[in-house]
């Protein structure tokens, strides 16, 4: 049950933004840009990096979305919780394990990031713009982590993540997260 009684019983992020559509807006359009934009990082792997994300900070609705929406995307199961037990075993591109240690130290001890930490992202291969994306989702979703768990938003069950899922990777685009919520202001 939320913490505001205004929501339903069962609300979920978009009843959220529903209730709240001034600040839900640009929200939206920042996830447009941040996820579904152009990157050197898929659409999949920057699901992904969200719900890494969520789950370094046990953000349980956040994580069983964004880890559907990551497989959706092409993700292989088991992949987000080979991913929190040990980045560097788990079964991902080289390339993007200096990528998930970045987020990783980001997300537990933000203040102790040094330059050491980009060039290792660099050394991977990776250009500015793709760390850049990489920290805008770490960002964004520990925003979005604070707000699910601070509002008290619950999945209904684990079978919501497949509904949720659904509902992101959808339309024309399979952008999804405009077509969440109808705002009339322009990106």
């Amino acid at each position: 049950m939320p913490f505001l009684s205004s929501l339903p019983d069962a609300a979920g992020v978009l009843d959220v933004m529903k209730a709240f559509p001034e600040a839900s807006a640009p929200l939206v359009d920042y996830h447009e840009v941040v996820l579904r934009g152009p990157s050197a990082l898929t659409v999949g792997e920057r699901e992904l990096i969200a719900a890494y994300v969520s789950g370094l900070n046990a953000c349980h609705y956040c994580r069983g979305v964004h880890g559907a929406v990551a497989e959706a995307f092409g993700v292989e199961e088991g992949v987000l919780t080979a991913l929190l037990a040990d980045v560097e075993s788990a079964p991902v591109r080289d390339e993007l394990k200096p990528l998930f240690a970045y987020v990783r130290k980001l997300t537990l001890t933000p203040s102790r990031m040094a330059a050491a930490d980009a060039d290792a992202v660099f050394a991977a291969g990776w250009e500015e713009k793709a760390l850049f994306d990489a920290v805008s989702v770490c960002a964004l979703f520990n925003f979005m982590n604070r707000l699910v768990e601070g509002l008290g938003v619950k999945a209904p069950d684990d079978a919501y993540f497949a509904v949720a899922a659904r509902r992101l990777t959808s339309g024309r685009d399979y952008s999804g997260y405009r077509q969440l919520i109808a705002h009339d202001h322009q990106a």
